[in-house]
């Protein structure tokens, strides 16, 4: 009998904790994947941080982790496009809504994941560079190729110049990283933002131009940028890019839309221990007004403005467009990057809560994952 272990969280705000969790099975069409590599995530250290604040509905204890690279050992009735035995990597859903599954959370060694939110690996990469794509991959698609976002055209081997141009801010993130090259793919020019020691590194994942976001002349130069340009839309990523893509949005021609991947407060103070009984209401009062404050400045400039959630293309047709008819072929040819750069920090479950602590500290042009044996 296979036997499975968990990175658990036992109960809201608490610390991980590894312990014996049941081997999944897998529903019709989902796989189960003996994990090699998990990578770590701003979500999972906020649902442990921020308790009730989010992610209300999770029953305790659970299995936190959406970045997984490892092999299939079991596979759904309907499954046909993967065999036991074949390297993936895949988007775990667990802490979802409509999953709330330990069974489907990526921090143990055997995860369930939906055939359509997985991918084959090509021989030459590493189980530990495939585990930084699924999430921020998810939301980067989810952003460029929903109907209710920027509803851009899917990217292709081959694609036909579009003749508009996407800005995205926050290109050396994860997100950044991967909406960069899906643009690309899929033909539009792409402007975007990072720290000058950042510039190099965007441009050689198809940026045409890149800005310092510390700049204080980021927003105009930009606008100058854009100037014979159409515009595809904006992705805005890091605390203050919202605000600042809905400027330089309003001020351009074409698709006025800024899919928001980023609050425009941070919840990382939640992590101190220190932080006082008002420090949640505070919180909680600055992100209502921050967000108001942006619809307002949205409608004086005409711009439409969402909220990204990486998991909703589980439920439509981006899913497929990515990890089954682009992703696959473009890995194994090298035409995309699996990118930014692991930082492996930590070799088994007992490490993720310290790769956790790490990625809410904050890290630069990296994906910090966890090697599992």
């Amino acid at each position: 009998m296979t036997t499975n272990s968990a990175a658990w969280i036992n109960a809201k705000h608490a610390r991980l904790e590894v312990g014996p969790a049941a081997y999944p099975r897998p529903g019709d069409e989902q796989i189960v994947i003996r994990n090699h590599a998990v990578a770590v995530n701003p979500l999972e250290w906020f649902i442990q941080v921020a308790g009730s604040l989010g992610y209300r509905w999770l029953t305790y204890p659970t299995v936190l982790g959406s970045d997984v690279a490892g092999e299939v050992v079991e596979v759904g009735a309907a499954v046909t496009r993967f065999r036991v035995g074949q390297r993936v990597l895949g988007h775990a859903v667990g802490t979802d809504k409509d999953s709330n599954s330990s069974a489907e959370g990526g921090f143990q060694h055997y995860t369930v994941v939906l055939e359509r939110m997985a991918c084959p690996i090509p021989g030459e990469l590493s189980f530990q560079d495939a585990a930084v794509l699924p999430l921020a991959l998810s939301t980067a698609a989810a952003a460029l190729f929903q109907t209710d976002q920027l509803a851009l055209r899917h990217p292709t081997a081959s694609a036909e110049p579009t003749g508009q141009t996407l800005l995205v801010w926050g290109g050396s993130s994860s997100v950044g990283s991967n909406a960069i090259q899906l643009a690309v793919a899929a033909g539009y020019e792409v402007i975007t933002t990072a720290s000058p020691r950042n510039f190099d590194y965007v441009k050689s994942l198809g940026a045409v131009q890149v800005f310092d976001y510390h700049s204080p002349n980021v927003v105009p130069d930009i606008v100058a940028a854009f100037a014979g340009r159409r515009l595809a839309g904006a992705i805005a990523i890091g605390e203050t890019g919202a605000a600042s893509c809905v400027r330089i949005v309003g001020a351009c021609r074409g698709n006025r839309f800024v899919s928001i991947a980023t609050p425009p407060v941070s919840f990382a103070t939640l992590a101190d221990g220190d932080r006082g009984r008002f420090a949640v209401p505070r919180l909680i009062w600055r992100l209502v007004t921050s967000n108001v404050a942006l619809q307002v400045r949205g409608r004086i400039r005409r711009t439409r403005m969402k909220y990204i959630f990486g998991t909703t293309v589980k439920s439509n047709e981006v899913s497929t467009a990515i990890y089954r008819d682009y992703l696959p072929d473009a890995l194994a040819e090298g035409r995309y990057a699996a990118a930014p750069a692991p930082m492996v920090v930590g070799h088994g479950l007992g490490d993720i809560q310290h790769a956790m602590d790490i990625q809410l500290k904050g890290v630069s042009a990296a994906k910090v994952v966890v090697t599992l044996p």
